[in-house]
């Protein structure tokens, strides 16, 4: 890298929306759902508890279930957990949905597609080198050097040609990472 000081630009990656689950559904071809309105189920049977978390399909609209605790012991939830559960907390509903505890109990997988945005200040035309520090706000799963191509502007073939960074840039990342561009 130079040893020239680096204008440092603040990028950051953040969920404009709720991402779609890869699901399949039950009555239709579709693989796909949405969490709709964000509801929880919650259903008491003695002193056990389950949680639901519905999802409604895109296609037919057909509500199914995603477990999120399975008869468990009331006492054994915190009463702030529970009572989120009961009022259908926004950010309950995507924490749980971005759990990924969540996606291997229920066998899903997240479509980002569409759901997330670039925020990145406009590049100055000088000092060169310049450096760039991304912070992911959701665990967005992105590639580098397409995510480096669209803030600058650029090709990815150039992106990867002019940029270092700390990270392959070829892989999908859900983590912070910085570059320089030279």
């Amino acid at each position: 890298m130079s040893s020239h000081p680096h204008t440092v630009l603040p990028w950051a990656v953040r969920r404009t929306r709720l991402p779609l689950l890869a699901l399949p559904c039950v009555d239709c071809p579709s693989g796909r759902a949405a969490t709709g309105d964000g509801r929880f189920r919650v259903n008491a049977n003695g002193k056990l508890l389950d949680v639901w978390l519905l999802v409604n399909c895109v296609s037919c609209d057909r509500t199914g279930k995603l477990t999120v605790h399975d008869r468990v012991a009331v006492r054994s939830l915190p009463a702030d957990l529970l009572a989120g559960y009961t009022a259908n907390a926004p950010a309950l509903v995507a924490d749980t949905l971005l759990d990924p505890s969540t996606a291997r109990r229920n066998r899903f997988t997240l479509d980002w597609d569409g759901c997330w945005e670039l925020h990145a200040p406009p590049v100055p035309e000088s000092p060169w080198p310049l450096r760039a520090a991304v912070a992911f706000d959701d665990p967005v799963p992105v590639r580098p050097d397409r995510l480096i191509a669209r803030g600058l502007g650029i090709s990815r073939t150039e992106a990867v040609r002019r940029v270092k960074a700390d990270i392959p840039l070829n892989r999908r990342t859900k983590r912070d990472f910085s570059f320089v561009l030279v």
